[in-house]
């Protein structure tokens, strides 16, 4: 159990990082390729280089290559729904938050 555990921290540190998360997004909608990432995300090669290697190295996408153009889509899209679940817990904690902020700020 303590070795799922270990992977689980592995894989939440990957996602720990907001580009992922855009990348991972993006790739809802099924596979795209390096070109089209890039100019979705506005991040220089390099960079997008990283981000996709690392993903890739946990297992969270999958690359294929079609002549010289890498395509990625996610490995599992379960991901999405992992994701999509804790976005909306943190939409739910800011409309608290806001609404107790409007109750806070009517009173002062």
């Amino acid at each position: 159990m303590k070795q799922v555990y270990e992977q689980h921290a592995e894989v939440c540190k990957t996602l720990a990082n907001s580009k992922r998360l855009e990348i991972i997004n993006l790739l809802r909608g099924g596979e795209l390729s390096v070109a089209r990432l890039l100019f979705k995300t506005s991040l220089l090669k390099a960079n997008l280089s990283q981000h996709l290697s690392l993903m890739r190295a946990k297992g969270i996408i999958i690359a294929r290559k079609k002549g010289l153009t890498v395509f990625y889509r996610l490995a599992n899209p379960k991901i999405i729904r992992a994701c999509d679940l804790m976005r909306e817990v943190l939409f739910e904690q800011m409309k608290e938050k806001g609404e107790a902020l409007k109750k806070w700020s009517r009173k002062t």
